[in-house]
């Protein structure tokens, strides 16, 4: 990937003249299915660019409660674009109920905002990474469009869910209006994501990027390692959730720590640790080296597999892990933690 950086063809992107930029742009909507796409800086930028180009000031977008686009985007969406969001529960697959969306869509009220576009996350992030399978998609989407509404999808990690469900990423998308991926992450390139939709919705995207302040020069170093990535990275992508599998069995074999390894569906997951420990403990396996986030009380511990960490750094880390929990528990009350 670093070779195929400093290899690569440059020229101006904010004209449409970086022959990197453009073959990145047409494999990704080729790949997903769509006819155009846009690099963007990031996935936060992606799914704001989309709502931008498909809705209006004043409108609401129905999400999950716990997507990134409702929690985890600082509040952008209501700042710089004029919309509201309208959470619904998730379902404990991760998606969203058909019967929910359609009961939460407006068009008449004066006093509700107006619904401007439904939108799903796959793979769901703050849920442990759960993937969506093509038929949660389309049941969502079917509703979105029986009233006329745009189906977006932030798809982030959108190519692990494909290879979890084993079909094409096209298929798993082919319902939606717009759809972003990341191509870090998974795909490990070091920065930037892509937007894919109708030739007519990406054209008015690239107008917004450039109002965002998005729009590139010579972005082909960034798109080089995109190109890389789509060429070399997917196939791979089982070696995470595998290595994810079993790190969360190995996990759940420590006294001290919950989690159910059948959860685990992808490369996320989420352990649970007693609250009154949990910010300490995170604290000394974090000075043996082993990174992850500690979220909190509802989240708990949140773990991610990638690229670069192996089945012998997995058991490396458990075995850090386990010998932390057990020597503090020792420690602070001369016993091992229940099971």
């Amino acid at each position: 990937m670093r070779v195929a950086i400093a290899e690569s063809e440059l020229g101006d992107a904010d004209e449409g003249e970086d022959p990197t930029v453009n073959r990145l742009e047409a494999m990704a909507a080729e790949r997903l299915g769509k006819e155009d796409s846009v690099l963007v800086t990031s996935g936060t930028q992606g799914n704001m660019v989309a709502i931008l180009s498909q809705c209006v000031r004043g409108d609401s977008v129905i999400v999950g409660r716990n997507t990134h686009i409702n929690l985890g985007e600082a509040g952008g969406l209501s700042a710089l674009a004029g919309v509201t969001m309208h959470a619904l529960e998730n379902t404990p697959d991760g998606g969203l109920d058909p019967d929910d969306v359609r009961s939460a869509i407006n068009h008449d009220s004066r006093d509700w905002p107006k619904t401007g576009m439904v939108s799903l996350e796959n793979t769901q992030n703050l849920l442990g990474g759960l993937v969506l399978d093509r038929s949660d998609v389309e049941q969502v989407a079917d509703v979105a469009h029986e009233h006329d509404l745009p189906f977006h999808i932030d798809g982030a990690r959108l190519f692990n869910a494909a290879v979890s469900v084993n079909i094409p990423v096209s298929d798993l998308v082919a319902a939606a209006d717009t759809v972003t991926f990341c191509l870090s992450k998974g795909l490990a390139a070091p920065v930037g994501s892509v937007l894919c939709g109708s030739r007519e919705t990406i054209e008015e995207a690239r107008r917004w990027v450039k109002y965002l302040g998005g729009s590139m020069r010579q972005a082909g170093i960034i798109a080089a390692a995109g190109v890389y990535a789509l060429d070399n990275m997917v196939d791979r992508l089982a070696e995470d959730h595998d290595n994810a599998q079993r790190l969360a069995k190995g996990l759940a074999a420590i006294p001290g720590l919950e989690i159910d390894p059948e959860r685990v569906q992808s490369n996320i997951m989420f352990c649970h640790v007693d609250q009154a420990h949990s910010a300490e403990l995170a604290s000394l396996i974090d000075a043996e080296g082993i990174k992850f986030y500690d979220i909190g009380p509802e989240l708990g511990w949140r773990f991610v597999t990638s690229y670069g960490i192996t089945a012998s750094d997995i058991d490396h880390a458990l075995n850090v892990i386990d010998s932390v929990v057990r020597d503090y528990h020792r420690r602070s009350n001369g016993r091992s933690p229940k099971a």
